[in-house]
Protein backbone atom coordinates (compact mmCIF):
# COMPACT_ATOMS: atom_id res chain seq x y z
CA UNK A 1 0.00 0.00 0.00
CA UNK A 2 2.91 2.42 0.97
CA UNK A 3 3.48 2.37 -3.18
CA UNK A 4 -0.10 3.78 -4.08
CA UNK A 5 0.07 6.51 -1.04
CA UNK A 6 3.50 7.60 -2.35
CA UNK A 7 2.35 7.79 -6.25
CA UNK A 8 -0.91 9.88 -5.24
CA UNK A 9 0.45 11.63 -2.96
CA UNK A 10 3.39 12.16 -5.49
CA UNK A 11 0.41 12.97 -8.04
CA UNK A 12 -1.15 15.59 -5.54
CA UNK A 13 1.83 17.38 -4.86
CA UNK A 14 2.61 17.88 -8.60
CA UNK A 15 -1.21 18.78 -9.59
CA UNK A 16 -0.99 21.61 -6.72
CA UNK A 17 2.24 22.72 -8.32
CA UNK A 18 1.45 22.73 -12.01
CA UNK A 19 -1.75 24.67 -10.73
CA UNK A 20 -0.31 27.17 -8.38
CA UNK A 21 2.54 28.00 -10.65
CA UNK A 22 0.59 28.37 -14.07
CA UNK A 23 -1.43 30.63 -12.14
CA UNK A 24 1.51 32.76 -11.42
CA UNK A 25 2.64 33.30 -14.85
CA UNK A 26 -0.98 34.41 -16.47
CA UNK A 27 -0.96 36.65 -13.45
CA UNK A 28 1.66 39.26 -15.32
CA UNK A 29 2.06 37.91 -18.97
CA UNK A 30 -1.28 38.54 -20.28
CA UNK A 31 -0.77 42.54 -18.97
CA UNK A 32 3.05 42.48 -20.43
CA UNK A 33 1.56 45.03 -23.21
CA UNK A 34 0.92 47.62 -20.79
CA UNK A 35 3.79 47.11 -18.85
CA UNK A 36 6.12 47.62 -22.34
CA UNK A 37 3.94 51.02 -22.71
CA UNK A 38 4.63 51.65 -18.57
CA UNK A 39 8.79 51.40 -20.22
CA UNK A 40 8.35 54.42 -22.05
CA UNK A 41 7.71 52.21 -25.55
CA UNK A 42 4.76 54.41 -27.02
CA UNK A 43 4.33 53.19 -30.85
CA UNK A 44 1.73 50.04 -30.74
CA UNK A 45 3.61 48.37 -33.26
CA UNK A 46 6.87 48.74 -31.06
CA UNK A 47 4.91 47.28 -28.28
CA UNK A 48 3.83 44.74 -29.88
CA UNK A 49 7.40 43.39 -31.54
CA UNK A 50 8.80 43.55 -27.77
CA UNK A 51 5.71 41.83 -26.80
CA UNK A 52 5.99 38.89 -29.41
CA UNK A 53 10.00 38.55 -28.54
CA UNK A 54 9.78 38.45 -24.96
CA UNK A 55 6.52 35.63 -24.82
CA UNK A 56 8.06 33.77 -27.32
CA UNK A 57 12.21 33.75 -26.37
CA UNK A 58 11.18 31.56 -23.56
CA UNK A 59 9.37 28.84 -25.37
CA UNK A 60 11.60 28.42 -28.20
CA UNK A 61 15.48 28.43 -25.25
CA UNK A 62 13.31 25.75 -23.49
CA UNK A 63 12.32 23.88 -26.97
CA UNK A 64 16.21 23.43 -28.05
CA UNK A 65 17.59 22.66 -24.06
CA UNK A 66 14.64 20.23 -23.25
CA UNK A 67 15.98 17.35 -24.13
CA UNK A 68 19.34 18.01 -22.57
CA UNK A 69 17.73 18.96 -18.95
CA UNK A 70 16.06 15.83 -19.32
CA UNK A 71 19.65 13.83 -19.91
CA UNK A 72 20.56 15.52 -16.80
CA UNK A 73 17.03 14.46 -14.72
CA UNK A 74 17.82 10.53 -15.83
CA UNK A 75 21.12 10.94 -13.69
CA UNK A 76 20.23 13.39 -10.56
CA UNK A 77 16.44 12.84 -10.44
CA UNK A 78 13.57 15.17 -11.91
CA UNK A 79 12.69 16.95 -8.45
CA UNK A 80 15.91 18.73 -8.37
CA UNK A 81 15.70 19.86 -12.07
CA UNK A 82 12.30 21.05 -10.89
CA UNK A 83 13.32 23.08 -7.74
CA UNK A 84 16.14 24.43 -10.07
CA UNK A 85 13.44 25.40 -12.45
CA UNK A 86 11.26 27.23 -10.17
CA UNK A 87 13.81 28.68 -8.05
CA UNK A 88 15.06 30.59 -11.11
CA UNK A 89 11.37 31.56 -11.98
CA UNK A 90 10.76 33.14 -9.01
CA UNK A 91 14.59 35.23 -9.55
CA UNK A 92 13.66 36.27 -13.10
CA UNK A 93 10.02 37.23 -11.90
CA UNK A 94 11.57 39.18 -9.27
CA UNK A 95 14.15 40.86 -11.71
CA UNK A 96 11.30 41.85 -14.06
CA UNK A 97 9.68 44.05 -11.64
CA UNK A 98 12.80 46.54 -11.31
CA UNK A 99 13.89 46.47 -15.41
CA UNK A 100 13.97 49.70 -16.89
CA UNK A 101 13.96 48.69 -20.52
CA UNK A 102 11.72 46.52 -22.58
CA UNK A 103 15.51 44.07 -23.42
CA UNK A 104 15.73 43.45 -20.02
CA UNK A 105 12.40 41.97 -19.77
CA UNK A 106 13.38 39.93 -23.14
CA UNK A 107 16.63 38.69 -22.02
CA UNK A 108 14.86 37.56 -18.32
CA UNK A 109 12.46 35.48 -20.69
CA UNK A 110 15.59 34.03 -22.35
CA UNK A 111 17.00 33.30 -19.39
CA UNK A 112 13.78 31.48 -17.79
CA UNK A 113 13.62 29.24 -21.19
CA UNK A 114 17.36 27.83 -20.56
CA UNK A 115 16.58 27.34 -17.04
CA UNK A 116 12.75 26.06 -17.77
CA UNK A 117 11.29 22.74 -18.24
CA UNK A 118 8.92 23.35 -15.09
CA UNK A 119 5.51 22.49 -16.55
CA UNK A 120 6.89 19.97 -18.89
CA UNK A 121 9.15 18.07 -16.16
CA UNK A 122 6.18 17.84 -13.91
CA UNK A 123 4.66 15.81 -16.97
CA UNK A 124 7.42 13.66 -16.87
CA UNK A 125 7.32 13.39 -13.04
CA UNK A 126 3.67 12.75 -13.40
CA UNK A 127 4.45 9.72 -16.28
CA UNK A 128 7.23 8.40 -13.97
CA UNK A 129 6.09 8.20 -10.62
CA UNK A 130 2.36 6.65 -11.55
CA UNK A 131 1.66 2.98 -12.10
CA UNK A 132 1.95 2.50 -15.93
CA UNK A 133 -2.02 1.53 -15.98
CA UNK A 134 -2.51 5.01 -14.60
CA UNK A 135 -0.23 7.24 -16.74
CA UNK A 136 -2.97 8.61 -19.01
CA UNK A 137 -4.76 9.67 -15.70
CA UNK A 138 -1.17 11.30 -14.31
CA UNK A 139 -0.57 12.69 -17.10
CA UNK A 140 -4.25 14.50 -17.66
CA UNK A 141 -4.50 15.43 -14.59
CA UNK A 142 -1.68 18.05 -14.58
CA UNK A 143 -2.26 19.12 -17.83
CA UNK A 144 -5.61 20.06 -16.57
CA UNK A 145 -3.85 21.77 -13.18
CA UNK A 146 -1.95 23.46 -16.28
CA UNK A 147 -4.71 24.34 -17.89
CA UNK A 148 -6.96 25.83 -15.04
CA UNK A 149 -4.18 27.77 -14.05
CA UNK A 150 -4.47 30.23 -16.89
CA UNK A 151 -7.88 30.25 -16.61
CA UNK A 152 -7.68 32.00 -13.49
CA UNK A 153 -4.77 33.97 -13.62
CA UNK A 154 -5.18 36.36 -15.58
CA UNK A 155 -8.69 37.19 -13.50
CA UNK A 156 -6.47 37.69 -10.24
CA UNK A 157 -4.13 39.41 -12.26
CA UNK A 158 -6.62 42.25 -13.45
CA UNK A 159 -7.92 42.39 -9.81
CA UNK A 160 -4.39 42.78 -8.37
CA UNK A 161 -2.67 45.15 -11.09
CA UNK A 162 -4.82 48.07 -9.84
CA UNK A 163 -4.15 47.55 -6.62
CA UNK A 164 -0.41 46.52 -6.41
CA UNK A 165 0.67 47.75 -9.69
CA UNK A 166 1.97 46.32 -12.90
CA UNK A 167 5.79 46.56 -11.89
CA UNK A 168 5.17 44.54 -8.30
CA UNK A 169 2.60 42.29 -9.64
CA UNK A 170 5.80 40.52 -10.74
CA UNK A 171 6.99 39.96 -7.10
CA UNK A 172 3.15 38.55 -6.43
CA UNK A 173 3.83 36.48 -9.27
CA UNK A 174 7.37 35.30 -8.00
CA UNK A 175 5.45 34.47 -4.82
CA UNK A 176 3.24 32.07 -6.26
CA UNK A 177 6.22 29.83 -7.81
CA UNK A 178 7.78 30.09 -4.21
CA UNK A 179 4.70 28.32 -3.08
CA UNK A 180 5.14 25.96 -5.89
CA UNK A 181 8.58 25.18 -4.85
CA UNK A 182 7.82 25.21 -1.47
CA UNK A 183 4.96 22.20 -2.18
CA UNK A 184 7.57 20.00 -4.42
CA UNK A 185 10.37 20.23 -1.87
CA UNK A 186 7.92 19.20 0.98
CA UNK A 187 5.10 16.75 -0.39
CA UNK A 188 6.90 14.82 -3.69
CA UNK A 189 9.20 12.01 -3.10
CA UNK A 190 11.78 11.12 -6.16
CA UNK A 191 10.68 7.13 -7.11
CA UNK A 192 13.73 4.99 -7.66
CA UNK A 193 15.52 5.27 -11.30
CA UNK A 194 16.82 2.20 -12.68
CA UNK A 195 20.09 2.05 -12.78
CA UNK A 196 22.40 1.16 -15.90
CA UNK A 197 23.57 -2.05 -14.07
CA UNK A 198 20.42 -3.26 -13.72
CA UNK A 199 19.26 -2.07 -17.04
CA UNK A 200 22.23 -3.56 -18.90
CA UNK A 201 22.46 -0.75 -20.90
CA UNK A 202 25.23 2.60 -21.14
CA UNK A 203 24.19 5.64 -21.89
CA UNK A 204 21.27 5.79 -24.89
CA UNK A 205 21.82 7.62 -27.45
CA UNK A 206 19.27 10.11 -28.55
CA UNK A 207 19.23 8.92 -32.01
CA UNK A 208 18.09 5.77 -30.25
CA UNK A 209 15.14 7.51 -28.14
CA UNK A 210 13.65 8.69 -31.40
CA UNK A 211 13.62 5.16 -32.91
CA UNK A 212 11.16 4.09 -29.95
CA UNK A 213 7.80 2.53 -31.44
CA UNK A 214 5.88 5.45 -32.59
CA UNK A 215 8.37 7.89 -30.28
CA UNK A 216 8.80 10.04 -33.68
CA UNK A 217 5.36 9.58 -34.76
CA UNK A 218 4.23 11.06 -31.33
CA UNK A 219 6.47 14.26 -32.01
CA UNK A 220 4.95 15.22 -35.05
CA UNK A 221 1.48 14.67 -33.70
CA UNK A 222 2.16 17.15 -30.81
CA UNK A 223 4.08 19.63 -32.89
CA UNK A 224 1.06 19.83 -34.90
CA UNK A 225 -1.47 20.28 -32.06
CA UNK A 226 0.09 23.00 -30.46
CA UNK A 227 0.29 24.86 -34.00
CA UNK A 228 -3.38 24.74 -34.25
CA UNK A 229 -4.34 24.79 -30.61
CA UNK A 230 -1.63 28.30 -30.57
CA UNK A 231 -3.06 29.51 -33.47
CA UNK A 232 -6.16 31.42 -32.18
CA UNK A 233 -4.22 34.04 -30.01
CA UNK A 234 -3.13 35.69 -32.26
CA UNK A 235 -5.82 36.11 -34.41
CA UNK A 236 -8.98 35.85 -32.45
CA UNK A 237 -10.36 38.76 -31.86
CA UNK A 238 -9.05 40.28 -35.12
CA UNK A 239 -11.08 37.89 -36.56
CA UNK A 240 -14.32 38.80 -34.44
CA UNK A 241 -13.46 42.57 -35.65
CA UNK A 242 -13.75 41.21 -39.49
CA UNK A 243 -16.87 39.55 -39.20
CA UNK A 244 -18.54 42.32 -37.80
CA UNK A 245 -18.43 42.56 -33.89
CA UNK A 246 -18.71 46.03 -32.63
CA UNK A 247 -15.41 47.14 -31.22
CA UNK A 248 -16.36 47.08 -27.88
CA UNK A 249 -17.85 43.68 -28.15
CA UNK A 250 -14.73 42.10 -29.32
CA UNK A 251 -12.70 41.61 -25.71
CA UNK A 252 -15.35 40.04 -23.96
CA UNK A 253 -16.80 37.65 -26.51
CA UNK A 254 -13.06 36.73 -27.39
CA UNK A 255 -12.69 36.54 -23.92
CA UNK A 256 -15.72 33.82 -22.97
CA UNK A 257 -14.26 32.36 -26.63
CA UNK A 258 -10.78 31.48 -25.01
CA UNK A 259 -12.56 30.31 -21.63
CA UNK A 260 -14.40 27.93 -23.36
CA UNK A 261 -11.52 26.65 -25.34
CA UNK A 262 -9.26 26.52 -22.23
CA UNK A 263 -12.02 24.37 -20.02
CA UNK A 264 -12.69 22.07 -22.83
CA UNK A 265 -9.61 21.31 -23.47
CA UNK A 266 -8.87 20.22 -19.48
CA UNK A 267 -11.99 17.53 -19.63
CA UNK A 268 -10.30 16.37 -22.92
CA UNK A 269 -7.23 15.65 -20.59
CA UNK A 270 -9.47 13.89 -18.21
CA UNK A 271 -11.26 12.05 -20.76
CA UNK A 272 -8.19 10.68 -22.21
CA UNK A 273 -7.73 7.83 -19.66
CA UNK A 274 -11.23 6.92 -19.93
CA UNK A 275 -11.33 6.06 -24.06
CA UNK A 276 -7.86 4.75 -23.49
CA UNK A 277 -9.24 1.76 -21.38
CA UNK A 278 -11.65 1.08 -24.12
CA UNK A 279 -9.40 1.80 -27.44
CA UNK A 280 -6.17 2.35 -28.48
CA UNK A 281 -3.97 5.69 -29.07
CA UNK A 282 -4.09 5.34 -32.71
CA UNK A 283 -8.01 5.33 -32.46
CA UNK A 284 -8.21 7.58 -29.79
CA UNK A 285 -6.13 9.99 -31.68
CA UNK A 286 -7.16 9.58 -35.24
CA UNK A 287 -10.83 10.63 -34.19
CA UNK A 288 -10.05 12.83 -31.40
CA UNK A 289 -8.33 14.73 -34.10
CA UNK A 290 -10.27 14.43 -37.07
CA UNK A 291 -13.32 15.66 -35.02
CA UNK A 292 -11.27 18.63 -34.10
CA UNK A 293 -11.21 19.34 -37.75
CA UNK A 294 -14.66 19.18 -38.36
CA UNK A 295 -14.88 21.55 -35.27
CA UNK A 296 -12.34 24.02 -36.70
CA UNK A 297 -14.29 23.94 -39.99
CA UNK A 298 -17.30 25.08 -38.36
CA UNK A 299 -16.12 27.78 -36.77
CA UNK A 300 -13.85 29.33 -39.48
CA UNK A 301 -17.85 29.19 -41.83
CA UNK A 302 -19.72 30.65 -38.54
CA UNK A 303 -20.66 34.07 -37.58
CA UNK A 304 -22.60 33.33 -34.53
CA UNK A 305 -21.70 33.14 -31.14
CA UNK A 306 -23.20 29.89 -29.97
CA UNK A 307 -22.24 28.45 -33.08
CA UNK A 308 -18.72 29.49 -32.48
CA UNK A 309 -19.01 28.88 -28.92
CA UNK A 310 -19.92 25.15 -30.09
CA UNK A 311 -17.09 24.69 -32.12
CA UNK A 312 -14.67 26.58 -30.38
CA UNK A 313 -15.71 23.70 -27.16
CA UNK A 314 -15.14 20.51 -29.52
CA UNK A 315 -11.90 21.41 -30.70
CA UNK A 316 -10.84 22.47 -27.40
CA UNK A 317 -12.00 18.87 -25.93
CA UNK A 318 -10.49 17.17 -28.80
CA UNK A 319 -7.10 18.24 -28.81
CA UNK A 320 -7.33 17.82 -24.67
CA UNK A 321 -7.84 14.25 -25.62
CA UNK A 322 -5.29 14.27 -28.06
CA UNK A 323 -2.46 15.94 -26.66
CA UNK A 324 -2.72 13.99 -23.22
CA UNK A 325 -2.85 10.45 -25.44
CA UNK A 326 -0.03 11.19 -27.48
CA UNK A 327 1.96 11.78 -24.18
CA UNK A 328 0.61 8.61 -23.00
CA UNK A 329 1.22 6.55 -25.95
CA UNK A 330 5.22 8.59 -25.81
CA UNK A 331 5.51 7.54 -22.18
CA UNK A 332 4.25 4.06 -22.73
CA UNK A 333 6.97 2.95 -24.35
CA UNK A 334 9.90 4.62 -22.92
CA UNK A 335 12.33 2.47 -20.55
CA UNK A 336 12.52 4.25 -17.16
CA UNK A 337 16.35 4.68 -17.15
CA UNK A 338 15.70 7.45 -19.90
CA UNK A 339 12.46 8.54 -18.89
CA UNK A 340 13.43 12.48 -18.32
CA UNK A 341 15.10 12.78 -21.61
CA UNK A 342 12.25 11.04 -23.97
CA UNK A 343 9.79 13.48 -22.30
CA UNK A 344 12.73 16.14 -23.13
CA UNK A 345 12.23 15.20 -26.51
CA UNK A 346 8.18 15.18 -26.23
CA UNK A 347 8.35 18.39 -24.85
CA UNK A 348 10.75 19.88 -27.44
CA UNK A 349 8.08 18.81 -30.82
CA UNK A 350 5.22 20.63 -28.06
CA UNK A 351 7.59 23.50 -27.27
CA UNK A 352 8.56 24.37 -30.96
CA UNK A 353 4.73 24.15 -32.04
CA UNK A 354 3.99 26.90 -29.09
CA UNK A 355 7.04 29.19 -30.11
CA UNK A 356 6.14 28.69 -34.50
CA UNK A 357 2.37 29.01 -33.88
CA UNK A 358 2.24 33.04 -33.64
CA UNK A 359 4.68 33.31 -36.00
CA UNK A 360 3.00 31.23 -38.85
CA UNK A 361 -0.29 32.48 -37.94
CA UNK A 362 0.70 36.04 -38.55
CA UNK A 363 1.85 35.32 -41.72
CA UNK A 364 -0.85 33.79 -42.86
CA UNK A 365 -3.31 36.35 -41.44
CA UNK A 366 -1.44 38.99 -43.43
CA UNK A 367 -3.54 37.74 -46.72
CA UNK A 368 -6.45 36.21 -45.22
CA UNK A 369 -7.33 35.82 -41.27
CA UNK A 370 -9.73 33.15 -41.79
CA UNK A 371 -7.02 31.31 -44.19
CA UNK A 372 -4.98 30.30 -40.63
CA UNK A 373 -8.49 28.33 -39.29
CA UNK A 374 -8.76 26.60 -43.00
CA UNK A 375 -4.97 25.77 -42.94
CA UNK A 376 -5.60 24.60 -39.43
CA UNK A 377 -8.61 22.17 -40.73
CA UNK A 378 -6.28 20.55 -43.42
CA UNK A 379 -3.25 19.95 -41.36
CA UNK A 380 -5.38 17.93 -38.78
CA UNK A 381 -6.92 16.21 -41.43
CA UNK A 382 -3.54 15.49 -42.62
CA UNK A 383 -2.40 14.42 -38.95
CA UNK A 384 -5.57 11.95 -38.49
CA UNK A 385 -4.63 10.18 -42.02
CA UNK A 386 -1.09 10.16 -40.74
CA UNK A 387 -1.68 8.81 -37.58
CA UNK A 388 -4.32 6.13 -38.93
CA UNK A 389 -1.79 4.51 -41.36
CA UNK A 390 1.40 4.75 -39.70
CA UNK A 391 1.33 4.36 -35.76
CA UNK A 392 1.18 0.80 -34.57
CA UNK A 393 -1.58 -0.75 -32.65
CA UNK A 394 -0.79 -1.09 -29.39
CA UNK A 395 -4.32 -2.63 -26.99
CA UNK A 396 -4.43 -1.89 -24.25
CA UNK A 397 -2.77 0.85 -24.79
CA UNK A 398 -0.61 0.78 -21.56
CA UNK A 399 0.95 -2.67 -20.09
CA UNK A 400 0.47 -2.67 -16.51
CA UNK A 401 3.30 -3.17 -14.27
CA UNK A 402 3.78 -5.54 -11.21
CA UNK A 403 2.73 -3.87 -8.18
CA UNK A 404 6.33 -3.56 -6.54
CA UNK A 405 7.15 -1.01 -9.13
CA UNK A 406 4.57 1.16 -7.93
Amino acid sequence: MSGVHNWKRNQAAITAAAFVGFTGFTLVMPFLPLYIRELGVTDVGEIALWTGLTLGASPALAALTAPLWGRVGDRFGNKLLVQRSLVSFILAMTAMSYVTEPWHLFALRAIQGFFAGYGPLTLAMAAQSAPREKMAFAIGTVQTAQRMGPAIGPIIGGILAPIFGLRHSFIVAAGFYFIALIMISVMYKEPPRASRAVTGRGKTPFASILAFENFLLVMVVLFGLQLVDRSFGPILPLHLDQIGYPADRVPVVAGFLFSILALTAATGNQLSSRLLKRHSPRVVIAWAVLIAASGLGLFAASTTFWVMATAVGIVGLCIGTSVTTAFAAGGAVIPQDVHATAFGFLTSASLAGVALSPILAGLIAARSIRAVFITGVVLLVILALVVRRVMVERNPPIEPTPAVEE
